[in-house]
């Protein structure tokens, strides 16, 4: 008999590639899985493998959103049956910890990124400590938990004591044919948010003989448009908005190079390791990126990227070695071929099945 996992998550579903690829692998290695996330009124119909369930709020955003969702999913919760609980990151653990409890089952953490620590939360202190509280009241009981790297996983350990696991968010090994790149450009994928360095890199674009492609949206989007509207590179900078992951995959293979540069503002970007660095590096383009510890570290095994920091002369100058040193260039292309042989979903899953079948 198939044991059941039930994962609980704030976020859409639809664009969750960690959890996508998290509930098909268990989902073929003898595990029912469901993934609870929210409807908001643009969410497109979902088509997965395994099983998928939204709640419907009437708040949107802030704190009314996070409160009526977790009432919400407290009582899907107590209705429903499960072996294990997961609950990724903190704004869903609350209800999570508290059915684990209730129903005597397993509670699983998986926290994607140090929340506490997250710009949008540390620019704001009452709710830091609010998020700090939860923190401190649910981590140190738990038993089973697992994060996206080391350096967030000692922290935990040597703050509350609780051991963490590690799981990259890492793309599957794939094959694919890489298609001709006619004008280059740079390309982001992800939120377009605070401290990730998206108006710099706009900035530094400005003189540089390379476009510029955004695939995402967030609290920044409004902004970037205008700032793109006020320096007239409506011509240089292109926003995709929301892609859909397959359609997000060929538009990272075809580009020149991937940046990802990032604020130190908040110990969760400092200690970070994004999926978009695996994403880079599974479609075999270089990418600028920050000389943070986990990037830091990843880089000086491989070469795979040109560190920059935070400003728009930094990106532009780690951007034109790209573009003219023609022999780097190709190097670190050929280091991603060698890297995504050992750095792949295929051989990181393995970890995530064994740590769940030691569960039960």
């Amino acid at each position: 008999m198939k044991r059941k996992i039930i994962f609980t998550v704030t976020t859409d579903i639809t664009y969750d590639q960690r959890m996508i690829r998290i509930c098909e692998v268990l989902h073929g290695n003898d595990f029912e899985v469901l993934l609870v996330g929210r409807k908001k009124k643009d969410s497109l119909p979902l088509n997965f493998p395994f099983k998928t369930d939204r709640l419907h709020c009437i708040s949107e955003k802030g704190k009314w959103f996070y409160i009526e969702y977790n009432i919400r999913l407290f009582f899907y919760l107590l209705f429903k049956t499960s072996d294990i609980i997961c609950a990724i990151d903190l704004d869903s653990i609350v209800p999570s910890f508290l059915i684990s409890k209730i129903k005597n089952k397993p509670l699983v953490y998986d926290a994607h990124e140090y929340f506490t620590e997250v710009i949008e939360v540390t620019n704001r202190p009452r709710i830091k400590r609010m998020w700090e509280k939860i923190e401190g009241w649910i981590v140190p009981q738990l038993k089973y938990a697992y994060t996206v790297n080391s350096s967030i996983a000692q922290l935990f350990q040597q703050k509350y004591g609780t051991p963490f696991e590690v799981i990259r968010n890492i793309r599957p090994l794939k094959s694919f044919d890489k298609p001709t790149k006619n004008t280059p450009y740079l390309i982001y994928a992800g939120a377009l948010n605070q401290g990730r360095g998206l108006e710099e890199t706009i900035e530094a674009i400005k003189n540089v003989d390379c476009q510029f492609m955004i695939c995402g949206e967030g609290d920044l989007s409004h902004t970037l448009r205008e700032q793109v509207r006020e320096l007239k590179l409506e011509n240089k900078v292109i926003f995709k908005g929301y892609v859909q992951p397959n359609d997000l995959q060929t538009y990272v293979e075809g580009a020149y190079a991937g940046i990802l540069v990032l604020k130190n503002e908040g110990l969760s970007y400092y200690y970070s390791l994004a999926n978009k660095f695996f994403d880079y590096l599974h479609a075999e383009i270089p990418q600028i990126v920050c000389d943070f510890p986990e990037y830091k570290a990843l880089n000086e095994q491989y070469n795979v990227a040109i560190h920059a920091s935070l400003s728009p002369s930094s990106i532009k100058e780690a951007l034109e070695i790209l573009l003219t040193n023609e022999v780097l260039y190709n190097e670190l292309v050929e280091n991603t071929k060698k890297a995504k042989t050992e750095l792949n979903w295929q051989k990181e899953s393995q970890k995530l099945i064994q740590f769940y079948n030691n569960i039960l």
